[in-house]
């Protein structure tokens, strides 16, 4: 399922377009909702548990690999990177939700070489749940305060958005989330 085309948009109509950016909405468990950033999300897939082939010796967020479009994507547990529970522990449906996150090749962080053509620049997501579009301006995210962060979420933290109605969703960084995957 394309983002643009298979998820029907749920707009906050106190963000103007033209200052705001458009964010994937996402929940991690109960009480988890992260945003992620639609401009460096290419899909969203629904994938059976069978078909991530587990790789060993490597953190245990890390799910596997999975042949997406002939190429090799690695698959993280989005909530357990973050310091929830990890997916294998729930009881959970026999099919996983992904969101498929590529580079912002402007941010160094990354340490890809084009001229190499690493595929360090795409990564799948597994999350509970995939909701809807945000609008949010990225100058109304706000820094939490410290004692409010875990370790494990404090790196790939762009702020949180405190939306009119008083919900609170984490925004996080793409490319720290690509930064993070061990290197071979």
């Amino acid at each position: 399922m394309s983002i643009r085309s298979g998820l029907p948009p749920s707009v906050n109509h106190t963000v103007n377009p033209q200052t705001g950016e458009q964010f994937l909405r996402c929940c991690l468990a109960p009480d988890a909702l992260v945003m992620l950033p639609v401009a460096q999300l290419t899909e969203v897939l629904r994938i059976p548990i069978e078909q991530i082939t587990p790789i060993p010796h490597l953190p245990a967020w890390v799910m596997g690999v999975y042949n997406w479009r002939g190429e090799v994507l690695w698959m993280v547990d989005l909530g357990h990177l973050l310091g929830f529970e990890p997916w294998h522990q729930r009881s959970v449906s026999p099919l996983y939700t992904a969101a498929v996150l590529h580079a912002d090749f402007s941010d160094q962080r990354l340490g890809v070489n084009h001229e190499l053509g690493e595929d360090r620049q795409m990564l799948g997501l597994v999350v509970t749940q995939v909701q809807e579009i945000e609008w949010c301006d990225p100058g109304q995210l706000q820094s939490p305060p410290p004692s409010a962060v875990t370790p494990e979420l404090a790196p790939f933290l762009r702020g949180y958005w405190l939306k009119p109605t008083g919900e609170v969703l984490a925004s996080l960084d793409g490319n720290a989330l690509l930064a993070a995957m061990p290197k071979a």
